[in-house]
């Protein structure tokens, strides 16, 4: 067992890939990849998506897209922010395709296709009010009319506020899509369409069209309160390093911010928030070690945490888990999302740490 580990089910993750596909039996389904496969590992999470009935795979740079190639795989891959310095020709000639927000941004795309052979693969992506990358809709016809004489594969956006169920945003985004998709219609294009992330695939089936681009639900964390059968991929575990008693009134960890009250045994892990456990979660969190929930006690520190197990005799080399799916009664990664007062995608991207090994189950 590692000092810190993230173990992945990839059986879970090809479960919440097909399920989620089947929401959606009419539009093809692109498994989003982008950091790490949010800190899974994004070259076997892209297979075993790709083997549950994902048809298209998204990054987010071209050099995350440009490893998927270099491990052998050839399903569409999608691109969409890459800074101007990057290797946006490496990408072209890897059969990448690549989304152009601007007129800017399409000029750089045309000056490494120059650079190749290929001819780029364009996802033409408007503006509807996130505000993030994203065309203008007044700038609109004009970037549609200048991509024309490239392959113009989609027309795409991205929703704000699709995990708020019933907000306005949703549909007057929906309506800005339509009618910039049926600009690019009037200008002679028949692109595909794009806009459903995980929260819209499951909630607005109006939204799928011909593509859905599910992203933290595939990891099996539900981004909004429905009850569906996602299963969470990610755990978290660590082992016992050393075991002590100690009298009460000794405290514990840097500040001594908790007392012992009465004798009791404790347990400490090599885990800290270098291995990505939050340091707002001190006096805050527990873990699941001998069959318990049992409390963290003190700071966490960089390296570790310490476990207060009572009377309990607890072995050296046990395993701890700090967070999982939950169904052994172990915390999960939305429980210290909650207690954070962050989301559970920033949990598990947050694993992607070099000092804690991943293994695949």
């Amino acid at each position: 067992m590692a000092r810190s580990e993230a173990v992945i089910d990839l059986g879970a993750l090809r479960h919440n890939v097909a399920l989620l596909a089947g929401m959606a039996p009419r539009a093809a389904t692109m498994a989003i990849v982008k950091a790490d496969a949010y800190g899974h590992g994004a070259v076997p999470v892209a297979k075993a998506a790709l083997e549950a009935g994902a048809t298209w795979l998204g990054a987010c740079s071209a050099a995350e897209a440009i490893k998927l190639r270099e491990a052998g795989i050839n399903a569409p891959v999608l691109a969409w922010l890459s800074t101007p310095d990057e290797d946006i020709a490496a990408a072209i000639a890897a059969d990448v395709d690549v989304s152009v927000s601007s007129l800017n941004e399409l000029r750089v795309i045309e000056e490494a296709a120059a650079l190749t052979d290929s001819r780029p693969r364009l996802h033409l992506k408007i503006d509807t009010g996130l505000s993030r990358n994203g065309c203008q809709p007044k700038d609109w016809p004009a970037l549609v009319e200048a991509a024309k004489r490239h392959d113009v594969v989609a027309v795409w956006s991205h929703l704000a506020c699709a995990d708020e169920i019933g907000h306005p945003s949703i549909d007057l985004q929906a309506k800005r899509f339509d009618d910039a998709y049926h600009v690019a219609i009037e200008q002679g294009l028949k692109p595909m369409r794009h806009i459903a992330n995980s929260a819209a695939l499951i909630t607005r089936p109006d939204l799928h069209f011909d593509l859905v681009r599910p992203g933290i639900a595939i990891y099996g964390l539900n981004p909004v309160p429905t009850d569906i059968d996602l299963r969470p991929v990610m755990t978290f575990r660590s082992q016992v390093a050393l075991t002590k008693r100690i009298p009460a009134g000794e405290s514990v960890s840097y500040g001594m911010t908790w007392t012992a009250p009465n004798d009791t045994t404790l347990a400490l892990v090599p885990a800290g928030y270098a291995d990505g456990v939050p340091r707002a979660l001190s006096g805050r969190m527990e873990v699941l070690l001998g069959g318990k929930r049992r409390p963290v006690v003190g700071r966490v520190c960089m390296d570790q945490i310490v476990v207060d197990c009572g009377d309990d005799e607890i072995r050296e080399g046990a395993e701890v888990i700090l967070f999982g799916p939950g169904t052994k009664g172990e915390p999960t990664a939305r429980e210290w999302a909650d207690l954070t007062g962050t989301i559970d995608y920033e949990i598990v991207t947050g694993m992607y740490r070099p000092r804690v090994r991943r293994t695949y189950t």
